[in-house]
């Protein structure tokens, strides 16, 4: 072999090696792969499976500040709570709080988002606390950012409410405002080790529900939009402040994907029903009803240039149809819930999944 020859194979060879970082690269961005020694899969794409022996890690007498404990509140069953995610091809680790304390102590996690970010962020909080419940913790509950924090272990699970992560804004003529593409109040999401990001659930309120008056992009002010375009020009100002702000080297982002509601039972098949009175999920690992905002916030997060993980329980969420609180949230048998979800329940598998992305990444 000449010298030309030696200095092409080298030039191959580095190459083949180039490529193959860029690959893993790509996939380091869709946080959707998952090896368990064996195999690799998608951990977001699976089915549900009893499992009469995976009862949920804590309760009422294991979480003092547990919110949406439907069983408190009057559920009759409990099957709901012996579900497991089980992905297709491959096995996730159950979730081990002591473990998770150990690999965290002294870091910050937090929430950044509306009340469905909420109900994941209790979930961990009460998984942390079933690990070690005899230790001493402080919970602190407020209407904007809410603590939970393992002194013994330095770790704070913090929630910071912003139900659009854009400005809503107080105008003495018109009112509130939703600015799409403004965010002022970014600087309160530095500081933190992790953060998990959502926002879905409100952009479509209307009537009574509906928090404010106008949307304005730029100087354009209009008193309605089609909702998902103006989802997708909130997430798109999301996307570029976290491209412009986030150090990835000291912060790891994430996004919680969307969570459906199930207030139509047209959407899985059943034409007049609600979540009321379901007490198993979907069949299968498919859910026949698409779901518009989870298609925009994987097109938007393909776009960045800073590294964001989806938690992608978006399909794996549809099928939980029997998962809601319902008319078991504590507020009187006239308010049907289909929106949030009881706890113990499903945010638990959510979090289960951001523990084995994280798994891979501490």
């Amino acid at each position: 072999m000449n010298f030309h020859q030696v200095i092409l194979l080298l030039l191959l060879i580095f190459l083949v090696d180039l490529s193959d970082r860029n690959v893993k690269a790509n996939a380091n961005y869709n946080a959707t792969g998952y090896e368990d020694g064996t195999s690799k899969c998608n951990i977001y794409e699976g089915t549900w499976i009893y499992d009469k022996s995976s009862g949920p890690l804590y309760g009422t007498s294991s979480c003092p500040f547990l919110g949406l404990d439907c069983q408190k509140f009057g559920r009759p069953d409990k099957k709901y709570l012996h579900y497991r995610w089980k992905p297709t091809g491959c096995d996730i680790p159950s979730f081990n709080g002591q473990d998770f304390l150990t690999r965290f102590k002294g870091k910050k996690i937090l929430f950044v988002g509306d009340s469905l970010s909420k109900n994941m962020w209790v979930s961990l909080s009460c998984m942390l606390h079933a690990a070690v419940h005899n230790v001493s913790y402080n919970f602190m509950p407020d209407k904007s950012l809410s603590t939970f924090t393992i002194p013994e272990y330095g770790i704070s699970v913090n929630f910071l409410k912003n139900g659009f992560l854009v400005d809503l804004v107080m105008d003495k003529t018109r009112g509130w405002i939703l600015k799409l593409d403004s965010i002022s109040t970014g600087n309160q999401w530095l500081g933190s080790d992790v953060v998990i990001f959502n926002t879905f659930h409100w952009w479509g309120h209307t009537g009574r529900a509906k928090t404010w008056s106008y949307f304005q992009v730029g100087d354009k002010v209009v008193k309605e939009m089609d909702r998902m375009e103006a989802f997708k020009i909130a997430l798109t100002t999301w996307a570029k402040w976290v491209d412009q702000n986030i150090d990835p080297s000291k912060t790891r982002v994430f996004y919680q994907g969307v969570s459906p509601v199930h207030l139509n039972g047209s959407d899985w098949g059943e034409p007049g029903k609600s979540c009321l009175g379901e007490t198993e999920p979907v069949e299968g690992s498919n859910y026949p009803h698409t779901n518009e905002g989870e298609d925009i916030v994987k097109s938007v997060i393909r776009g960045m240039a800073k590294p964001v993980r989806l938690l992608d329980v978006t399909t794996m969420t549809e099928l939980r149809k029997d998962s809601h609180p319902s008319i078991y949230t504590g507020g009187g048998s006239k308010l049907n819930d289909c929106s949030h979800w009881c706890l113990p329940g499903l945010p638990d598998a959510w979090n289960q999944l951001l523990y084995t992305d994280l798994l891979g990444n501490v």
